[in-house]
């Protein structure tokens, strides 16, 4: 039995418009990746991640040997592009500063907390509903 309309797990509250399923998520690296002719890669994408993307990982030879290596092969499978590079991948994230390593760290877990960094919330005073943003003034900062 299928529940449609306003009462509808998942429904829209009435007045508001739901926003489509946003999966992909652009970042600008605070250093950037140097590739193997110099040129700085800073800009680029991620997607949100899949139940796959965090197991597959942990079947790596190099994350059970070392579990600090796992987020380095899960940003590798969800980076979905760097600059003009034509494939990225767990060796180039790898070769990634660190500053720039943590970055992405938190930026997957901004992306990937419950799909959003904003909570409703009410101003106790007027009573008024607003929302806040949990992470920073954009997503990837802190």
């Amino acid at each position: 039995m299928r529940r449609e309309g306003p009462g509808a797990p998942g429904a829209a509250p009435p007045g508001r418009v739901r926003e489509p399923l946003r999966t992909e998520f652009e970042f600008e690296l605070p250093r950037g990746y140097v590739d193997e002719s110099g040129t700085v890669h800073r800009t680029g994408a991620m997607r949100l991640a899949t139940a796959r993307d965090e197991l597959v990982p942990l079947r790596d030879v190099r994350v059970r040997e070392n579990p600090a290596y796992l987020s380095v092969v899960l940003l590798g499978r969800v980076i979905t592009r760097l600059g003009t590079l034509a494939d990225v991948h767990d060796g180039t994230v790898e070769n990634m500063f660190a500053s720039d390593l943590a970055f992405l760290q938190d930026f997957y877990r901004q992306i990937n907390a419950e799909g959003h960094t904003r909570a409703a919330v009410a101003c106790p005073h007027c009573e008024e509903s607003f929302e806040v943003e949990l992470a920073g003034s954009r997503l990837g900062e802190s």
